[in-house]
């Protein structure tokens, strides 16, 4: 059992907000004054039931509170992440998770394996209300609504501890959602976190002594946005229309990366190394920003336009040990 607490300690100032967002009075704190104090008690448990010496289930139950939130913009275009402190105004959000694994070890512990089940509800999740001002504003906590969140899935693993070639293999099948009275007509909609396939393929062959290569393999379902699905015009400008919150998806996420570890030969107790590797071997151009702008031969008609951060990146590290 554990209890965690935040207190907010000024100088600073505090809003209250009326439903609609607006500021209805503020009040300053001196310095060393108490401006919010909130908490609460977190329960924990974990049991395991061996089944033989090879296999065993696993039983999870916890409770967690988050005093610091992730705000991120829904459109596609603005990629805005902005962190956030509970307040008078933002309460703690509120986790419980339970989760259920068998695990197996097999081939004498050259394998292990699990598949896992789990369920989470959340309390007090925070978003932007529609038609917020996300940029430069001092008086955020105005622009939020607040709901219920839940996030469920299945995990599955492999992995290869012994041999020359080692690794391991993984996959996620899951949901998340949101729900807020404000947002969506009420109805649930997806995180922008929610991510149907999560896939990770890790290995690494030893060649000798000295050398180890490595590679890895990394592929989701693209991040929850929100596209306009039209636009209209407002005093000779065209004005993009959002209708369903987080009801499109950026296109789905993969990349390679490969490595070579050189290893020195030891020097009594400090050992050294060189790795040299490549992120995002094939090049894939994974959308970071996806913007909707008018078309150079038709104004009227607005066409998505993808930008990426990264192609190829090539890296060389030291290592020493001592």
């Amino acid at each position: 059992m554990r209890y965690s607490f935040l207190s907010r300690i000024g100088k600073g100032t505090q809003f209250d907000f009326d439903s609609e967002g607006n500021i209805i009075s503020t009040r300053e704190f001196g310095s060393g004054e108490n401006m919010s104090f909130q908490g609460g008690f977190e329960p924990r448990l974990s049991a395991v039931y061996v089944l033989n010496p090879r296999s065993s289930v696993k039983l999870g139950f916890n409770r967690s509170y988050q005093y610091i939130h992730l705000l991120s913009n829904a459109t596609s275009s603005s990629p805005l992440d902005t962190w956030i402190m509970s307040s008078n105004n933002v309460k703690p959000q509120i986790a419980d998770q339970i989760s259920l694994g068998y695990f197996r070890n097999f081939n004498d512990n050259m394998f292990e394996s699990s598949v896992e089940v789990y369920y989470k509800n959340m309390q007090n999740v925070i978003d932007y209300r529609t038609g917020a001002n996300v940029f430069f504003n001092d008086a955020v906590e105005g622009d939020l609504v607040f709901g219920d969140g839940e996030a469920y899935g299945a995990e599955f693993y492999v992995k290869k501890n012994k041999g020359r070639l080692t690794g391991w293999v993984s996959y996620t099948l899951s949901r998340t959602q949101r729900q807020f009275d404000e947002i969506n007509d009420g109805r649930k909609f997806s995180a922008r976190q929610d991510r149907a396939h999560d896939i990770a393929i890790v290995a690494l062959y030893k060649l000798n002594d000295r050398l180890t290569l490595s590679g890895n393999f990394t592929y989701y379902t693209g991040d929850a946005v929100t596209y306009p699905s039209g636009q209209y015009k407002l005093e000779g400008t065209s004005v993009p229309l959002y209708s369903e919150r987080n009801g499109n998806r950026a296109p789905d996420f993969h990349r390679m990366d490969v490595g070579l570890t050189w290893k020195r030969p030891a020097r009594g107790k400090f050992e050294t190394s060189w790795s040299f590797s490549l992120y995002n071997i094939y090049a894939r151009q994974n959308a970071f920003i996806i913007d909707f702008q008018p078309n150079e031969n038709d104004p009227s008609v607005n066409e998505a336009v993808k930008l990426s951060l990264f192609s190829i990146v090539p890296s060389v590290t030291y290592n020493f040990k001592f």
